[in-house]
């Protein structure tokens, strides 16, 4: 396998350009559209803000406005409680050592992730139903917290796998027990993965449709599903400007969430 570049095999690129096509080119029609001048979705007549205007003050700007209220608060509370309960986890992964059953309990960490999203879906709606949860808000933002947690959790345990032990044990031998030792030594250290997991997982909650759809019960509404309802009704350029307006600052936060983290993991190695 030494000296192994898949680049030099033959049709590589191809199916490279092939793969970003596909995964790309329905983002980048979106984007061109929602400044077109027209009303039309198939004719692209000329250059024009009106449809991002219409987002802000058109007829539907009063319930694209709570919509995203809901989208935002539940997103920063979902990403505050996952991003906690994702740093004790990792503190106690990493930091305890091999202790009985470990490998649970991280499958356990990791299975929103690995578990597809229409199922957690029916399985959460299936649970609320079962313990007599009332659908709404609340439930939205229960249900997030739990699927958030393994997405806060990646960056925090990579980035306190790559802090040394002996940063704890010699605040310990100057007789600062365990919480003074993680508050003044870990946690400071620590601050640029738990501030990217909180990043990727408030991104995770702003953005997500199918765990929302099935446990945001009548009147509740967030961005994507708000969206959807609308495109239930008929595509129209304003719902193209809404997108790319979600679109682009879910690709300015998953950057920053990544300079961040790799900004930290270069400020520790030096």
């Amino acid at each position: 396998m030494r000296g192994f570049d898949p680049r030099n095999y033959t049709g590589f690129l191809t199916v490279t350009l092939v793969c970003l096509f596909i995964l790309y080119a329905p983002l980048i029609v979106v984007a061109v559209y929602s400044f077109n001048d027209s009303v039309s979705i198939t004719r692209f007549t000329g250059v024009s803000l009106r449809w991002y205007a219409d987002v802000f003050t058109g007829l539907e700007a009063a319930k694209f406005r709570a919509a995203a209220a809901n989208s935002f608060s539940i997103a920063i509370m979902a990403a505050m409680a996952a991003t906690a309960i994702a740093t004790a986890a990792a503190v106690g992964m990493v930091r305890g050592g091999n202790f009985r059953g470990k490998p649970a309990s991280f499958a356990l960490i990791s299975m929103p992730i690995m578990v597809p999203e229409i199922v957690t879906a029916v399985a959460t709606l299936i649970f609320f139903s079962t313990i007599g949860f009332a659908l709404g808000y609340l439930s939205i933002l229960v249900a997030h917290i739990v699927f958030c947690i393994p997405f806060a959790y990646l960056p925090i345990a990579a980035r306190l796998q790559g802090i040394e032990a002996s940063f704890e044990e010699a605040a310990q031998d100057l007789y600062a027990n365990r919480w003074r030792a993680f508050r003044y030594v870990l946690a400071p250290i620590m601050a640029p993965g738990i501030f990217s997991g909180f990043l990727l997982a408030f991104i995770i909650s702003l953005d997500d449709f199918i765990i929302t759809n099935f446990v945001k019960g009548a009147g509740v509404e967030t961005l994507p599903t708000a969206i959807f309802g609308a495109v239930k009704q008929g595509i129209k350029p304003n719902i193209m400007a809404l997108s790319t307006l979600l679109l682009l600052f879910s690709i300015l936060i998953v950057t920053l969430s990544y300079l961040i983290g790799r900004s930290g993991n270069e400020k520790y190695q030096n």
